[in-house]
């Protein structure tokens, strides 16, 4: 039986805008870093960003300008901490040869983070997304075969998918999911057209294999190409591929860095602001009553109140409205 024990305290969200926290999940201590700008409201998105094999979540955070865009934004970001493996490098398992008697269940664990940092921060939780570089990018593929009930889209950056995954797990996600890759044609780590023979990190798909995987779970018979500007007149260029289809509103992107290699920025634009375009994006074209609320614009929670029309706080298992400034009433109910 899978238990949770959560050391984390809750303070409120003003006034401070990284903190370290814990949590416990399956009998494994998980760090993770939380980054909340001081315009944070009720209802607010949550991105979860995650380091490549070897990082961490502070390094992460140091190498990327998310926080910035959080602060323009109005999202909450979630760096978690993978766990060592028996080389000393932090690690998210995913399907490498030498992990295959690693039982740590990274897509669990993000899920669990989600749901709780969801309930105790009053996120959205039709607004929880995903992104990460190299291997951090190969768990964002996980969570999209295994966590879409969870979350809203996923961007995967120089990342891979592998065999020793694929054969235990088809993905087969329970609900649509767009997905968003950008790969560099020449990286060096995590090769462009794969290696079914690589007998160190184990066989992987190629770019191409992986983007039809996406591309067939969600039934997509459209493409939209052009090509990004190359501010830098260098031979490094990004040519954008946007796959949809007339029958749903959800679509894959791939952007295919030309002659890139392996890194998560790129020269002629912010990686970040074209990954939180797409999940914007993403989130607004969707129609689908069962999974999204309504969309995060500017409205503010004013009143919180029960069946009796008292107003009340949180507590779990009762039935509570919450009023919006907007007119808006939705109602919650919190589970234990």
């Amino acid at each position: 039986m899978k238990k949770i024990l959560i050391l984390t305290i809750i303070i409120p969200l003003i006034g401070w805008s990284q903190e370290n926290f814990t949590f416990f999940h399956n009998g494994i201590e998980r760090d993770y870093i939380l980054y909340a700008p001081d315009n944070l409201k009720d209802e607010a998105p949550l991105v979860f960003v995650m380091h490549g094999y070897g990082g961490n979540s502070q390094e992460m955070m140091n190498s990327c300008e998310m926080n910035s865009l959080a602060d323009n934004e109005g999202f909450m970001i979630c760096y978690p901490e993978g766990t060592i493996d028996n080389y000393g490098n932090h690690f998210w398992n995913v399907g490498y040869n030498f992990h295959q008697n690693v039982t740590v269940d990274d897509v669990d664990f993000i899920v669990d983070l989600a749901n709780f940092l969801q309930e105790n921060y009053s996120l959205n939780s039709a607004l929880t997304f995903a992104t990460g570089m190299s291997n951090g990018g190969e768990l964002c593929y996980l969570l999209a075969c295994e966590a879409s009930v969870t979350f809203r889209a996923v961007a995967s950056v120089a990342g891979g998918m592998w065999y020793n995954y694929l054969n235990q797990n088809p993905c087969q996600p329970k609900m649509p999911i767009p997905v968003f890759i950008k790969h560099g044609t020449n990286d060096n780590v995590t090769y462009y057209e794969g290696d079914v023979n690589d007998n160190y990190w184990g066989p992987y798909l190629s770019v191409d294999s992986v983007l039809s995987i996406h591309i067939s779970n969600l039934m997509l018979d459209n493409v939209a190409i052009d090509t990004l500007e190359n501010i830098n007149n260098n031979q490094r260029v990004t040519i954008r591929y946007k796959y949809s289809s007339e029958e749903n509103f959800k679509e894959v992107w791939l952007y295919k860095y030309l002659n890139g290699g392996h890194s998560w920025n790129s020269d002629d634009y912010s990686i970040e602001e074209e990954i939180w375009g797409f999940f914007m994006q993403m989130s607004e074209q969707d129609t689908d009553p069962l999974t999204i609320k309504e969309n995060y614009i500017n409205k503010e929670l004013i009143h919180m109140i029960d069946v009796l029309g008292k107003e009340s706080k949180k507590i779990k298992s009762q039935l509570l409205f919450y009023i919006y400034d907007d007119g808006s009433v939705e109602k919650r109910v919190i589970l234990e």
